[in-house]
C-alpha cells in the first residue's frame, strides 16, 4: 500500500506535527506500508522518521501575520516558487504511483499548487483514493465560508475528493454545520476524534532530574509552538514570573521555536539570564516528554499543542493567537468552556493578569472530561475501509474486462 501525503507547512510547526503523528501511527500499525510525504516545513529533518516513511521537501513558502503568502528563503517570486512546488508533486505522484492521496487542509493546495496533480491522478489514476483531512477548526464561519466560496474548495471536494476526515468532535465544533458544508460533502465526512499522543522518549523522572527539578519545586512549560509570533506569550510569562510571591517555588523550562526570530530570542535570554529557576531551549521533537514531566503548561491554542496537554491531562493555561486567523481564539474558548484548561484573551493578557490566572491554576486538580481522543486509530480505520474499496473496484474492473474480452471473442467467433 503506497500512501502520498501532501502538507503544505506555510506557518509554524502545526501542519507538519499532526502529519507526522498521524504517518508514524500508520506505519506502526500498517504491515508493508510506504509512506511519501510533501512537506515545505524547513524543521522537517529535526524529527524522527520511521522506516517506511520518506519526504521529499517542497522549497519554503511563508504566511506571515497579514496572512499573505511569501518566499521565506529563496530570493523568487512566490508564483516560481509555487510553479516549482506544484511539478515537484505531480512528480512525485507519477512517480510514486499512490493507492492513497492524504491532502492536509487546503482541498487545491497552498495557492491551487496540486490542480495538475488533481487532474492527473483523477483521469490516469481513477482508482486512487483522495482524502481531505480538517482539523476540528479552520477559522471563524464567515471568513472560511467566503474564502472557500471564493477558492472553489466545495466544487474540488465534490469533484475529486472521496472522503473527508474530521480530527475533532462536533460537540466542541461542527464543521459540517459552522461553514455550511452542502449535503455532497457532509455526506463525505467522516468526524475522527482528537488525536491522542503516547507519553514520549524520556520519562518524567529523567526530565526533572535533567533540570533540577526538587521534590518541592513545581515545573512549569512555556511553548509558544514554532515561536515566529510567540515572544510576547514568553516575554509576558517572564514578567509574570518576577512578581510571583517567593513561598511559590516554581523552576520554568520556555522552548522558543525554532522560529522565532533571533533578536526576540536574544531578549528572551537577557531576561532569564540572572535567574536559576528559567531555562531557555529552542526547539525539541520530543515536546510531550516535557509535557509530561511538568506541572502546568502555558501555550498557545495549537491544534497540537492542544491534543497534547489533552492527552497528558496537564493543568494549563492558554494564551490563543488572535491573528491571522481566529482558530486558536475558537479552540480555547469552546474548550475552556468545558472546564479542560484556563484561556486568556490575547487582547487582555499581562503579567499582572496572567499571574494571577497562574496562581488560581496551581489551587486545581487535573481536568477529567470524557474528550474522544481516538483519532489516529480512526483516521487508520477510515483509510483501511477506502483500501479494501478499491481492491474492490479494481477486482469488478478485471471481472469486466475479462467479460468484455469473452464477449468480443464469441462474436468473433459467430460472425465467422
Amino acid at each position: 500500500m503506497r500512501l502520498l501525503v501532501y502538507s503544505h507547512d506555510a506557518f509554524g510547526l502545526g501542519n507538519i506535527r499532526r502529519m507526522l503523528a498521524i504517518c508514524e501511527h500508520l506505519i506502526s500499525a500498517i504491515p508493508e506500508l510506504s509512506i511519501l510525504l510533501l512537506s515545505g516545513s524547513p524543521m522537517l529533518q529535526g524529527f524522527r522518521l520511521p522506516k517506511g516513511l520518506d519526504y521529499i521537501k517542497l522549497p519554503c513558502l511563508n504566511r506571515g501575520a497579514t496572512g499573505e503568502v511569501a518566499a521565506k528563503y529563496l530570493g523568487m517570486d512566490v508564483e516560481k516558487i509555487v510553479e516549482m512546488r506544484s511539478e515537484l508533486i505531480l512528480s512525485a505522484a507519477v512517480i510514486f504511483q499512490p493507492d492513497i492521496f492524504l491532502v492536509d487542509k487546503k482541498p487545491y493546495g497552498l495557492k491551487n499548487e496540486l490542480q495538475g496533480t488533481l487532474n492527473y491522478l483523477q483521469t490516469k489514476l481513477p482508482e486512487t483514493k483522495l482524502v481531505l483531512l480538517l482539523r476540528d477548526i479552520l477559522d471563524c464561519p464567515e471568513k472560511t465560508i467566503a474564502d472557500w466560496q471564493k477558492n472553489d474548495f466545495y466544487k474540488a471536494i465534490d469533484k475529486f475528493y472521496h472522503q473527508v476526515q474530521i480530527v475533532g468532535v462536533p460537540e466542541v465544533f461542527d464543521p459540517v454545520r459552522e461553514y455550511k458544508f452542502p449535503s455532497t460533502i457532509a455526506n463525505k465526512v467522516r468526524y475522527c476524534g482528537y488525536l491522542h499522543r503516547q507519553p514520549g522518549q524520556k520519562s518524567r523522572t529523567h526530565i526533572r532530574k535533567e533540570l533540577q527539578v526538587t521534590q518541592k519545586e513545581r515545573l512549569v512549560l512555556v511553548t509558544p509552538g514554532g515561536g515566529e509570533d510567540g515572544y510576547e506569550l514568553v516575554n509576558t510569562y517572564l514578567s509574570a514570573i518576577a512578581l510571583l510571591p517567593e513561598k511559590y517555588r516554581i523552576k520554568s523550562l520556555v522552548i522558543c521555536g525554532p522560529e522565532m526570530p533571533l533578536a526576540q530570542k536574544k531578549l528572551v535570554e537577557r531576561a532569564a539570564k540572572n535567574n536559576p529557576q528559567i531555562h531557555i531551549g529552542e526547539f525539541t521533537d520530543d515536546l510531550m516528554s516535557y509535557i509530561n514531566a511538568a506541572d502546568m503548561v502555558v501555550s498557545m491554542a495549537g491544534y497540537n499543542t492542544i491534543c497534547e496537554i489533552l492527552s497528558a491531562e496537564k493543568l494549563a493555561v492558554i494564551i490563543p493567537r488572535s491573528r491571522p486567523s481566529k482558530e486558536q481564539s475558537i479552540r480555547a474558548e469552546k474548550m475552556a468552556g468545558l472546564g479542560l484548561f484556563a484561556a486568556v484573551a490575547p487582547d487582555n493578557i499581562n503579567p499582572e493578569t496572567l499571574m494571577n490566572v497562574l496562581l488560581e491554576r496551581f489551587k486545581q486538580q487535573p481536568p477529567k472530561f470524557n474528550l474522544d481522543m481516538n483519532g489516529l486509530e480512526r483516521v487508520q480505520d477510515n483509510l483501511l475501509k477506502l483500501m479494501s474499496q478499491k481492491a474492490c473496484e479494481q477486482k469488478l474492473n478485471q471481472i469486466y474486462q475479462k467479460s468484455t474480452s469473452i464477449l468480443a471473442l464469441a462474436s468473433d467467433r459467430s460472425a465467422v
